[in-house]
């Protein structure tokens, strides 16, 4: 009877011990094939990327590929930091939810609530319609007079003031139609509810709490430690063209690293800044009036990868391009940030994230 028990007892430590090392291996497979793809992508002598991945709260590969600055032939780092562009509308999504949670807002408040003397042409455009891009305001970044200011400190007021009298594209709830506009009101909202400028809102309840030392407001004078430079490429590569961060606010102005971004997913889910049920709105994939789904949440769109729910979002500001996936089910974040403009991530990051829910 001993012997038997024994017997079993060494079966199953076997049985481990093989679906460890087929794990490792596949593993370390994975690896090298994404070494492979990344190096590919970003070859060492042109403008580069960081990626990172994990699984279930742990780092299992963090790479940094090709240059950081081309002039100074800087050789890429993780710790590098980079522009973010559209993922900033993520951090503020989440700090409407944080006002939301706090009850100085609603999400069905309408925007003369906090702009009274804003045009709504007899419509009614709620928090809601502005976080999932169905309001059918103007997005100021399809304004073609744009490029004629985009060099200018504005206000946050004389940015709205740009846009605001545009005519509607739609009735708000009838379509879907991504809209920068849209995150610079709530941007607006947030200041105006919290009393902080967005900065300062941004650092003191995300950056301060989960200890992000390496995220920021983006600054053109302010030296920031291993920051990355941006790149174009006609037919050269070329410096990434000046803009007032004054226009990409709340919609895109926020610079991080791959570490940073992956603390930021984890307390998400771990619900260190959010209670569960209200990050669930944010993970929501909402309806037009019709019924019709929209694949949109509040600063995540809403799709699926490798047959199941991917929570992801794309940036673009010049010079930079970024690209982050969560899936919920394999507890899979990736997060890929590229120092060109004409490289972007996406792609190889939705690749990374369906190789990595095998793990």
């Amino acid at each position: 009877m001993k012997n038997a028990l024994n017997l079993k007892y060494v079966l199953k430590l076997i049985v481990i011990l093989l679906i460890n090392f087929t794990n490792n291996l596949y593993s370390q497979n994975i690896k090298s094939t994404v070494d492979s793809l990344l190096l590919e992508q970003f070859p060492p002598n042109g403008p580069g990327a960081t990626f990172l991945i994990a699984k279930d709260g742990n780092v299992v590969y963090s790479k940094s590929f090709g240059l950081s600055n081309l002039e100074l032939n800087t050789k890429m780092l993780t710790e590098n930091v980079f522009e973010i562009g559209s993922m900033t509308k993520q951090f503020t999504a989440v700090s409407i939810l944080m006002l939301v949670e706090q009850g100085k807002i609603s999400l069905t408040d309408e925007i003369t609530k906090f702009i009274p003397d804003y045009p709504i042409n007899g419509q009614k455009i709620t928090v809601h319609h502005l976080l999932n891009h169905t309001s059918g305001i103007k997005s100021y970044t399809s304004i073609k007079k744009l490029y004629s200011i985009d060099r200018n400190d504005l206000t946050l007021l004389e940015l709205i003031d740009f846009f605001k009298n545009e005519p509607m594209d739609f009735n708000p709830g009838e379509k879907y139609k991504y809209n920068n506009s849209g995150y610079i009101l709530l941007g607006y909202i947030i200041e105006k509810i919290s009393g902080l400028s967005y900065e300062d809102f941004i650092s003191m309840n995300i950056y301060e709490k989960l200890n992000m030392k390496n995220s920021s407001y983006a600054n053109h004078r302010k030296i920031i430690k291993n920051r990355a430079s941006g790149y174009h490429k006609k037919e050269t590569y070329q410096n990434s063209r000046y803009i007032s961060y004054s226009l990409s606010h709340a919609a895109g102005v926020l610079m991080s690293t791959v570490g940073d971004l992956n603390i930021w997913q984890q307390a998400l889910i771990t619900n260190k800044l959010l209670k569960k049920e209200t990050l669930q709105k944010a993970f929501t994939n909402y309806t037009l009036n019709s019924g019709e789904k929209i694949n949109y949440g509040y600063g995540w769109k809403i799709k699926t990868l490798e047959n199941e729910p991917s929570y992801e979002h794309s940036g673009f500001i010049f010079g930079f391009k970024s690209m982050g996936v969560y899936l919920p089910k394999s507890n899979v974040y990736v997060v890929g940030l590229s120092n060109c403009d004409c490289n972007s991530p996406t792609k190889i990051t939705r690749e990374l994230a369906k190789l990595a829910s095998r793990l």
